[in-house]
């Protein structure tokens, strides 16, 4: 079988099966891995997908040959292996999934230990060059070892641990699973919760039966919003293929932004913590400033992209960290990002809020700051389309650059950046109160990057 670099990314490895994510490129991981990460015990997992058993035996037979051994905790999301490697203390994890992208795909997502993540500028350049060029002769018997282990209440354990579940008040919850592997997470935790559960798409079914479980499709987004509207829900919540992230709808079926709901999820945690850290990054960043300064925390800016945020986190000892894009770290989590732990934290907030529905504290905060969301074009050349953009408006706004480039006027701010996995520039503008402002400057922008 041909293996080949195609699929390795940034922070993962990702392509088609078999053309760039197959078996021999599992097997071969698998017996770099050890020798890499000085790894003596490593967990391994698969989402959903239907080629991710036979990648899995074939990783595990590498690992094994390398005389590392496997804790395999079969079919879970890729936080469960984040949480598996730090609590049973491990030297790594390795997640096989393509996370939001077509069945046809697959991959893999590597940590270390502590779940530190292992992204191409700590040690995802090294597996690559490895498998290119290693010598994989057999090496005869196996000397690792492989044990099966069900984490499933554990993991549960630990994500009930972020909310006082007497205080939750008996929500009826929309809950869209998309045929991916959080469907047995949520039976799970339907146990010890009060909420009324309405399931949606709740099977695991690699065949995506439903489509490719990615609600920040807007074409996605109908499946949860309508049955919200049609049961009288009080919120929808829908998840990626592999639960690492999760999306939030409002009694109406509103979708909400990731970016509004990095500052909810600030306040949940600052009410708590006084004086706390808080991780944003530099897209959009009014609102979330301001929650956390007007709760006595303190907001610290990172370049967007997980590796960086958990990295980040550690060194300021932030609480939580959140991305627009609906990536959620706490620290409690090793700093790990989990869809599991936002939206009971959310439920926990709308308790707490005296019969306020979740669009009802939505609107102030999105009326305050409207927002353009995030609009990609493709470029030919994204340094030409940055310098015509900075020479047009940093002369009379302040300019950063902690992440693509950020210009702040007294009234409304953008960011572009380039893509990390694709050749699109991104962009994203926020204002003050003030929609007609944003629609304007989002059209002046798009006119230059899109020329």
């Amino acid at each position: 079988m041909k293996i080949s670099n195609k699929g390795f990314g940034a922070y993962d490895i990702r392509g088609v099966y078999p053309e760039d994510v197959n078996e021999e490129l599992a097997y071969r991981i698998g017996r770099s891995f050890p020798k890499l990460f000085r790894a003596k015990k490593v967990a391994v997992g698969h989402d959903i997908r239907l080629s991710g058993p036979s990648i899995r035996d074939a990783l595990v037979r590498g690992l094994t040959e390398a005389g590392c051994d496997v804790m395999d905790i079969g079919q879970c999301g890729t936080e469960m292996i984040y949480f598996t490697t730090a609590h049973f203390g491990l030297d790594g994890g390795i997640m096989i999934t393509a996370s939001h992208n077509p069945k046809e795909y697959n991959g893999m997502k590597f940590v270390q230990k502590e779940s530190r993540p292992i992204s191409s500028d700590t040690g995802l350049k090294d597996i690559e060059r490895a498998v290119m060029e290693g010598d994989f002769k057999p090496v005869g018997k196996a000397t690792g070892t492989v044990e099966k282990k069900d984490v499933l209440d554990e993991y549960v354990e630990h994500i009930l641990s972020y909310v006082d579940i007497s205080k939750l008040k008996p929500f009826k919850v929309v809950a869209n699973t998309g045929n991916g592997t959080a469907g047995p997470i949520i039976n799970a935790l339907a146990k010890h919760l009060p909420f009324d559960l309405v399931k949606v798409y709740n099977e695991p079914d690699g065949n995506f039966p439903n489509g490719v479980p990615n609600p920040i499709l807007k074409e996605n987004r109908e499946a949860t919003a309508k049955v919200v509207r049609e049961t009288g829900a009080d919120i929808g919540v829908a998840w990626d293929g592999d639960f690492d992230r999760c999306f939030l709808f409002d009694e109406k079926g509103g979708f909400i932004e990731g970016y509004y709901m990095v500052g909810f999820l600030a306040q949940a945690f600052l009410k708590k913590h006084k004086g706390a850290k808080v991780i944003y990054d530099p897209r959009l960043i009014w609102n979330t400033i301001e929650i956390a300064e007007q709760l006595g925390g303190e907001p610290v800016m990172c370049k967007s992209g997980h590796a960086f945020i958990k990295d980040k986190m550690r060194k300021v000892n932030a609480i939580y960290g959140g991305e627009m894009s609906a990536h959620h770290y706490f620290r409690d989590f090793s700093y790990c990002d989990s869809g599991m732990i936002p939206w009971l934290l959310v439920l926990e907030l709308l308790s707490q809020a005296g019969g306020k529905t979740l669009s009802d504290l939505m609107k102030e905060r999105m009326e305050r700051y409207p927002i353009s969301g995030e609009i990609n074009s493709k470029v030919k050349d994204a340094d030409a389309v940055f310098e015509k953009i900075e020479e047009k408006y940093g002369k009379d706004g302040k300019v950063t650059k902690v992440d693509g480039l950020s210009v702040e006027f007294d009234k409304w701010r953008f960011n572009v950046r380039k893509s990390n996995t694709e050749p699109v520039v991104r962009l994203n503008v926020e204002t003050r109160q003030d929609p007609a402002l944003c629609a304007k400057k989002t059209k002046e922008l798009l006119a230059i990057i899109r020329a």
